[in-house]
């Protein structure tokens, strides 16, 4: 399988958009984008970013919905690989201990539980 090309800083934005609202329109994206640029330029982002094959449009009367190709949970996998990749050097430990540290208030017991759970079954499957 091929990967999609790489994104630029705000195609990752419009793509991270997308993912959050759903299917949304480029009026839609451009209310919710940091330091918003121009709706023209908005619309040639989500251009290339259907051409790029991240995103596909379907008409809805007089606009154009938004939806991404790749579904969230593969999304969520591929993103949390570069992260740890990039920040932790494959440490999923590392990783554990930074969104710990993060977490004000510590566990839920029943997130510990959860966890706890998680933790058991990949040891038992050998991850």
């Amino acid at each position: 399988m091929n990967p999609l090309p790489e994104l630029s800083r705000r195609e990752r934005e419009v793509m991270d958009l997308v993912y959050e609202l759903g299917t949304p329109t480029a009026a839609q994206l451009q209310e919710n984008m940091a330091d918003p640029p121009t709706y023209s330029a908005v619309r040639s982002i989500l251009r290339g970013l259907v051409t790029k094959g991240h995103l596909v449009s379907e008409p809805d009367g007089p606009r154009y919905l938004y939806s991404p190709t790749m579904p969230a949970l593969r999304a969520r996998r591929s993103a949390m690989r570069r992260v740890l990749k990039t920040f932790f050097g494959d440490s999923v430990e590392g990783a554990v201990a930074t969104l710990l540290e993060l977490r004000e208030g510590g566990l839920t017991p029943e997130e510990h539980a959860r966890l706890q759970q998680m933790i058991e079954k990949a040891a038992e499957e050998g991850r």
